[in-house]
């Protein structure tokens, strides 16, 4: 039995996300999913939604076999438990290669990289995209009135 892991932050969920998912999947026979936690989101703008609700939302999505919130302290630390055979980096995720197997080696994790190549190409494929929507729509509501 392969397991896959996949991780992200999975803001607004989005056809992205799920290409991402999916291309995870087809790679072993498990899929567990690290949703990143609030504290730990730096790279972008901090959630709008909360990690208790981004969860229940991976964790509703066919393709997922397991989802479970990123521990608050240490990253690696899930990673002990899923014991995961292949790690799965989104096209556009901002984990250097190089840098996580080196931090996999040090803590004993044996598992595959694999980053995902594909993408989508639409008007809403990213959270940040359809944040700007919202914001670009209400505020030309706003100024409508």
């Amino acid at each position: 039995m392969v397991r896959v892991l996949a991780t992200g932050t999975f803001e607004i969920l989005h056809p992205g996300h799920l290409l991402y998912l999916e291309d995870a999947k087809s790679l072993g026979d498990e899929l567990y999913v690290i949703v990143a936690r609030d504290r730990n989101v730096k790279h972008k703008p901090k959630p709008i939604i909360s990690e208790d609700q981004r969860l229940r939302m991976v964790s509703a999505l066919k393709v997922v076999d397991k989802a479970i919130l990123g521990n608050e302290n240490d990253m690696f630390e899930s990673l002990k438990d899923i014991k995961p055979d292949i790690i799965v980096l989104g096209f556009d995720q901002h984990f250097k290669e190089d840098w996580l197997r080196k931090e996999l080696d040090k803590r004993g994790i044996n598992a595959k990289i694999v980053r995902v190549t594909r993408s989508l190409d639409c008007e809403l494929c990213s959270s940040g995209k359809i944040r700007k929507k919202i914001y670009n729509t209400e505020k030309e509501r706003v100024s409508n009135q």
